[in-house]
């Protein structure tokens, strides 16, 4: 085959499908011939024209499985064949200040799959070499995927945790991430409560891994926290500022906050909140290549899996609009191969 098909997107959710000419990957880089792609919100940076220039088009999607088909010059640990990842971090340029204290997430020099560099809403893709992730034969395609992304979110917010076995750890959120996270801090070994809207989500959290549930919609989610002992941390997945500032009471002394849901509303804290404990409140942002590995591992020894819903790369309009309408329960996946 000399092309392929791609979707690009610009200005705000103007998809068109498009035939491109199949290149030869830059040094560095491979070539990737895509078998899955995940629909993240993150995808909203590109689609709704959130980036410097939403004239210029671009392809989005940055949970990509795939095989890779051709390597460039200077590429010398992957080799045609190899089934692998790319996930929202592109690939370190190795050469910035953070990469030289080994601080690849916040590297100066890195694009942003699927929002800076064309990503997998599309039939072959070409990513950075510094950006692959090895992934497990045990793991289909269309399940690895969210965990690139969503996966690796929440699995590296619980590994930075200095939480001892058993300690209480909250997940705020039943979505995309919070069925993830429940499940990590589960096979972590916490005890794990679960905080969400609805009595109707208790069975679910509990068939995942929590513990303890608790209706935020019923109950003051701090209060319940502190009725258990105290959460020594808590992982807050539901974008939203509002729901995730009644958790920080919920802490124990000395409790970690750690913010992965994107929200552009505010998170108001109480300062005595942070004061008396004292309690901590972070953000996290995904993970490394190496970590996405480490977490693609222990995803697949521990029987982590993401609740899927699958639909062919020809209705991937329909799809990112499906994720959108936050009706999806809860990852959809775009399959190349149907």
């Amino acid at each position: 085959m000399s092309t392929y098909r791609a979707f690009e997107v610009t200005g705000a959710r103007n998809f068109e499908l498009v035939t491109r000419e199949i290149v030869d990957p830059p040094a560095g880089h491979v070539r990737l011939r895509v078998e899955s792609c995940g629909v993240c919100h993150s995808d909203a940076l590109a689609v709704e024209g959130l980036r410097a220039d939403p004239s210029q088009p671009v392809v989005p999607g940055h949970e990509v499985v795939g095989v890779i088909d051709a390597v460039g010059e200077g590429v010398s640990a992957w080799s045609v064949g190899d089934r692998v990842g790319v996930g929202f971090l592109g690939g370190h340029c190795g050469e910035c200040t953070p990469c030289r204290r080994g601080d690849f997430v916040n590297c100066a020099d890195q694009p942003q799959t699927g929002t800076t560099t064309d990503g997998g809403y599309a039939e072959v893709v070409i990513a950075r070499s510094s950006g692959l992730v090895r992934v497990p034969d045990e793991l289909s395609p269309a399940l690895a995927a969210p965990l690139l992304c969503a996966g690796l979110t929440t699995f590296s917010a619980l590994s930075r945790l200095h939480v001892r076995p058993g300690g209480l750890v909250a997940i705020q959120g039943i979505g995309g991430l919070g069925h993830l996270g429940l499940q990590y801090a589960a096979r972590l070994g916490y005890r794990v409560a679960a905080i969400a809207r609805g009595k109707e989500k208790e069975r679910l959290a509990l068939e995942l891994g929590a513990s303890h549930y608790i209706d935020s919609s019923a109950q003051d989610p701090g209060a319940e926290l502190r009725k258990l002992g105290g959460a020594d941390a808590i992982v807050a997945t539901a974008a939203s500022g509002p729901s995730m500032t009644p958790l920080v009471p919920g802490l124990a002394a000395r409790g970690h906050m750690v913010v992965v849901g994107v929200s552009m509303d505010p998170l108001t804290v109480a300062t005595p909140d942070l004061i008396f404990g004292p309690r901590t409140i972070t953000g996290s942002l995904t993970g490394s290549a190496i970590e996405n590995e480490d977490n693609l591992e222990f995803s697949s020894r521990s029987g982590i899996r993401p609740m899927i819903e699958t639909m062919p790369l020809s209705q991937a309009p329909e799809a990112y609009a499906h994720m959108m309408s936050g009706k999806a329960r809860f990852r959809v996946v775009l399959d190349t191969a149907a």
